[in-house]
């Protein structure tokens, strides 16, 4: 197995002067590199590909394709695009300077030039280049650890949502990075009754992963069937207060009856959901109190809303990922925007829902990325 270390970094100096190259050579062998030469672009742009050195030396005046031609090439080529370019030149003029630099060189140095300058000038980019590589080997192996965190909290999530007689349902749930603080669950309650519930953890990435993880181990080592929406939230919220000193969770549990079409809402923290009457053929935020997001204080009371739904109704739960998206001007998604996708008169099924109301979103925030994560959770009623 070679050692990583004992492997000597490369220079590739590109001149059709010979005494230049060999000036090149002899002011560059205490730098402990090996030494590639090139006479001509072509050669150069070969060289390059095959042997990838860490760094080169380019003339511009060449025969041929000349350097700054070199250059273009070599950046636009995704396999040789990371290697620094140095331009060698006799060209002095500042416009030839900032064409260089603006084709992606890192420096730029006039002939004649003095070998204690080239060394300087290589010895720093070289060790640019040695960091920028440990940097990007770092940040690979950030990103495999990420992904594989993603990997086990997709299976926290419910395999598949449940078929309920009288009852649709939907999900949609993507992270802002590799992970994320996001979390639903959907539990199966006496009577035929049925639990939902959707949380979101203080921030995202790995931290909120964490704290999702702990939410959903919490709920599901609940010592008896979750069937009062409020005794679940105290629960959840009394065991968060023991391990978040500074962090918080926001969640909404619901229960849906399918006998009476009776929904019981409990939340703390998180939006309120929001309803589709078909009767009224009109979305609204559905009026509840609340508490305060888990794990920053002790609960009294927990008020708790029931609402009537019938055949038709929509309900729809999601975190405020959706609604503070933000665009290029800096403006929010917002709540509005939702309602009136979720007020569609043409009864889509619930994906289809789900995934237009995602496409809307994705419109408005016009290619900015998205910074929190985003969760929505939709009931049809039958």
């Amino acid at each position: 197995m070679t050692d990583e270390k004992s492997v000597k970094e490369s220079l590739l100096l590109v001149d059709d002067e010979p005494m230049n190259l060999q000036v090149l050579f002899e002011s560059l062998e205490g730098v402990g590199c090996k030494m590639l030469i090139a006479k001509n672009g072509e050669t150069a742009l070969s060289i390059a590909r095959k042997a990838h050195p860490d760094l080169i030396l380019l003339d511009i005046m060449m025969p041929g394709i000349d350097g700054f031609e070199v250059c273009r090439r070599l950046k636009a080529d995704a396999a040789t695009a990371d290697i620094p370019v140095i331009f060698l030149s006799a060209l002095s003029e500042t416009a030839d300077k900032v064409h260089g630099l603006q084709l992606g060189a890192v420096d730029y140095i006039s002939k004649p030039f003095q070998p204690e300058e080239v060394i300087a000038r290589v010895n720093t980019h070289l060790t640019i280049h040695r960091l920028n590589l440990e940097v990007q080997k770092q940040r690979d192996k950030l990103a495999r650890e990420l992904k594989v965190v993603s990997d086990l909290q997709l299976k926290l999530l419910p395999e598949k949502l449940p078929e309920i007689n009288g009852l649709k349902l939907a999900v949609h749930y993507e992270t802002s990075l590799y992970s994320g603080g996001d979390y639903y669950d959907v539990a199966e309650l006496p009577d035929n009754r049925w639990g939902f519930l959707l949380a979101d953890a203080a921030g995202h990435g790995a931290p909120a992963a964490v704290e999702m993880a702990m939410t959903c181990a919490l709920f599901r080592s609940y010592p008896e069937p979750p069937i009062e929406s409020d005794g679940v939230l105290s629960y959840l919220n009394r065991h968060l207060r023991k391990t978040y000193e500074t962090s918080f969770v926001t969640a909404i549990y619901i229960i849906y009856d399918p006998v009476g079409h009776t929904l019981q809402i409990a939340r703390a923290g998180q939006p309120p959901p929001m309803v589709y009457r078909s009767s009224e053929n009109k979305a609204t935020e559905v009026k509840c109190a609340g508490v305060l997001p888990m794990g920053l204080v002790g609960y009294e009371d927990i008020p708790v809303t029931e609402m009537q739904l019938n055949p038709g109704d929509r309900v729809l739960l999601y975190t405020d990922g959706i609604t503070e998206r933000f665009n290029y001007d800096n403006k929010q998604y917002g709540e509005e925007r939702l309602l009136k996708q979720l007020e569609r008169k043409d009864r889509p099924e619930p994906q289809r829902l789900l995934d237009d109301i995602m496409k809307d979103v994705e419109q408005f925030a016009g290619g900015r990325v998205a910074e929190d994560d985003q969760a929505l959770l939709l009931l049809v009623i039958d």
